[in-house]
Order: structure tokens, then sequence, then C-alpha cells
């Protein structure tokens, strides 16, 4: 079973972000981006890293460069029991003079 994001932040885990700029395999002197998001830990980044080997070696298309961001949205120490939640309605739009 898989574990939850919010699981996965309180264990270190943060969102990881890459951005894959590769040659098309057919026009090499085209460029195209992939887009791929992880939970992943830094600064070792292993799923990041197995991913990019799994590129390397089974798409066609070669990698010019990656581009990666990583966000730890959420440490144990801040993590807290919320009972309830007050929700506020929207407020009536004022007219412009």
């Amino acid at each position: 079973m898989d574990a939850s994001p919010a699981e996965l932040m309180l264990k270190g885990y943060g969102l990881t972000t890459a951005e894959m700029i590769y040659r098309m395999p057919d026009h090499i002197h085209v460029l195209n981006t992939f887009v791929w998001q992880e939970y992943d830990l830094a600064p070792d980044y292993p799923r990041l890293f197995e991913f990019i080997e799994f590129w390397q070696g089974s798409i066609d298309g070669p990698l010019h460069s990656v581009r990666f961001t990583h966000r730890k949205q959420l440490r144990a120490g801040e993590w807290r029991h919320v009972v309830g939640e007050f929700r506020i309605g929207e407020f009536p739009a004022r007219r412009l003079r």
C-alpha cells in the first residue's frame, strides 16, 4: 500500500518537481519538455535519479538537461491536530462610484 502525501511529508519527504528537456528522437535539433513530480528525500533524491536512469535506458529521446526544485512542505514539528474548521463566506462585492 502506498503512503499518503501527509505520511510521506511526516517522514521527511518533500515534493520534487523536475523539468526534463529532451531531444525528439526523429528530429534531433528539436527540444521538448516533460514535467515529473514525486515526493522524494533531499539531498540524495533517490526517486528522481531512479527516474532519470529509467529515462536514459528506456526512452528514445536523449536528455538535454534536467532542472528540478524541492519543497519540504511539512515537517514533523509542524504537525498539529485540528479539531474544527471555520469557513468564512464570500463577502458581497463593493460598488465603485
